[in-house]
C-alpha cells in the first residue's frame, strides 16, 4: 500500500492529479488529505510507503505543508519507520527545490527514510525536464509522467541493504584542524560508540588537496568515471573514489563556515559527480554531522541532502543528521546529553 500524503487546498492542480493517476495506475494506494490521519497509518504499519505530493503555487506559499513541517519537527519519531519519496508540482520556476529539501528534511527528522534521488520536481513550464524528454525522444510532459512513474517504484522496492555481513564499512571525510575543531571531536564521540562493529576509514580533504570540478563536458566526464577516474585527478581519484565505493557508510564532518558546508567539502561533492554516472550509490548511506557556533545547522543538512541523496543518490537513513552548537573550542564537551546524543547516532550508523 502506498499512501500518498496530499493536503486539500482550495486551488485544484489538474497537472498533478494525472500524473498521481499515471503514476499509481495499477498500484494499492490511498489518499491522504489530511496529514493527522497519517498518525493511524503509522500505528498499524511497521514500515508504510509514503508518497508526499506537493502542489505548489507560483507564490511559493503552502500553508498545509508548512503545518506539516512544523508537526515533524515539534514531534521527531512521527514518522519512525517510514520509507518516502516526494513529488513536487509547482506553478512558477522558484521554490520547488527548497520545499522538497525543507520537507525530506523535517519528515527525516521525524524518522522518515529516502532512498537515493527520492524527489521528481515539475516548474511550470517543465523546463527542467529538456534533458530527460531528448533522451528518451519524448515531450517533456511524458517525461515527467515516466519520472513519477518510475519514482513510485523505487518507493515501493525501499531502500537495498548493503551488501555483506559482519562489520560496517564507514568512510569519514572531513576537512577540519584536530587542534581547533569540535566537529572532530563530536566524530570521536560517535566513533567510539561504532567499538569494534565497524570499519572505520577516515579521509581529510584540508588545505588545498582537492581541487573542485572545472564543468567537463557530460561524455568526457563520463568516460572518465567508466575507469574511476577524473580528469583532474588528485586525492579525490586516488582517495576518495575508492574509498566511497567501498563503504556501507559515508559520514560527513560539516561545521558551519557561513551558514554553508565548507568549501572542500562543496568540491568534494562537485567531483562525485564522474563516480556517480557509473555506479549505483543507492546501498550506501550518507549521515552528518553538524556543528555551528550559534545557528543554522539545518541550512547545512539540507545542503547535504541536495548533494549526496537528490543528486547523488545516497540513501537517506533515519535521523541521518547530528545538529549540535559550540562555539570556543572544545565547548562541544560540556554541551548536556551530547555522549548520548553521539552514542545514539552510533546506534544508526550500525543499524
Amino acid at each position: 500500500m502506498i499512501h500518498v500524503i496530499i493536503p486539500h487546498t482550495k486551488e485544484e492542480n489538474p497537472r498533478l492529479e494525472e500524473v498521481l493517476a499515471y503514476a499509481l495506475e495499477g498500484r494499492d494506494w490511498e489518499r491522504i488529505e489530511d496529514p493527522k490521519d497519517l498518525q493511524k497509518v503509522m500505528k498499524e504499519e511497521a514500515a508504510p510507503s509514503l508518497l508526499f505530493a506537493v502542489s505548489l503555487p507560483r507564490s511559493g506559499d503552502a500553508p498545509a505543508w508548512r503545518t506539516f513541517i512544523a508537526d515533524c519537527l515539534t514531534y521527531p519519531h512521527t514518522l519512525e519507520g517510514a520509507v518516502g519519496a516526494v513529488i513536487v508540482d509547482g506553478a512558477g520556476e522558484l521554490f520547488t527545490k527548497s520545499l522538497a529539501r525543507e520537507l525530506i528534511f523535517a519528515a527525516n527528522y521525524a524518522g522518515c527514510a529516502f532512498p537515493g534521488k527520492p524527489l521528481v520536481e515539475a516548474r511550470g513550464d517543465l523546463y527542467n525536464f529538456n534533458t530527460a524528454a531528448k533522451i528518451r525522444g519524448v515531450d517533456n510532459f511524458e517525461a515527467y509522467l515516466e519520472a513519477a512513474r518510475a519514482l513510485v517504484t523505487k518507493l515501493e522496492q525501499g531502500i537495498p541493504a548493503a551488501a555483506g555481513e559482519g562489520r560496517r564499512n564507514v568512510l569519514m571525510i572531513h576537512a577540519s584542524s584536530r587542534a581547533t575543531s569540535n566537529s572532530l571531536l563530536l566524530w570521536e564521540m560517535v566513533k567510539k560508540g561504532l567499538g569494534d562493529r565497524a570499519e572505520v576509514t577516515e579521509i581529510s580533504i584540508r588545505d588545498g588537496a582537492i581541487v573542485d570540478c572545472r564543468g567537463c563536458g557530460f561524455e568526457t566526464c563520463r568516460h572518465f568515471g567508466e575507469k574511476g577516474d577524473c580528469f583532474y585527478g588528485g586525492l579525490v581519484v586516488e582517495q576518495v573514489y575508492p574509498a566511497i565505493l567501498a563503504c556501507d557508510a559515508l559520514v560527513l564532518i560539516c561545521p558551519n563556515y557561513n551558514d554553508a558546508v565548507g568549501a572542500s567539502l562543496t568540491a568534494m561533492f562537485n567531483r562525485l559527480t564522474a563516480l556517480f554516472y557509473n555506479n549505483d550509490f543507492s546501498a550506501k548511506k550518507i549521515f552528518a554531522l553538524v556543528v555551528s557556533g550559534y545557528s543554522g545547522g539545518e541550512l547545512l543538512a539540507e545542503q547535504v541532502i541536495g548533494a549526496m541523496c537528490l543528486n547523488k543518490g545516497f540513501a537517506l537513513p533515519p535521523h541521518f543528521a547530528m545538529l549540535e552548537t559550540a562555539n570556543d573550542p572544545r565547548s562541544i564537551l560540556e554541551r548536556d546529553g551530547v555522549e548520548d546524543r553521539a552514542a545514539a547516532m552510533a546506534a544508526r550508523l550500525l543499524r
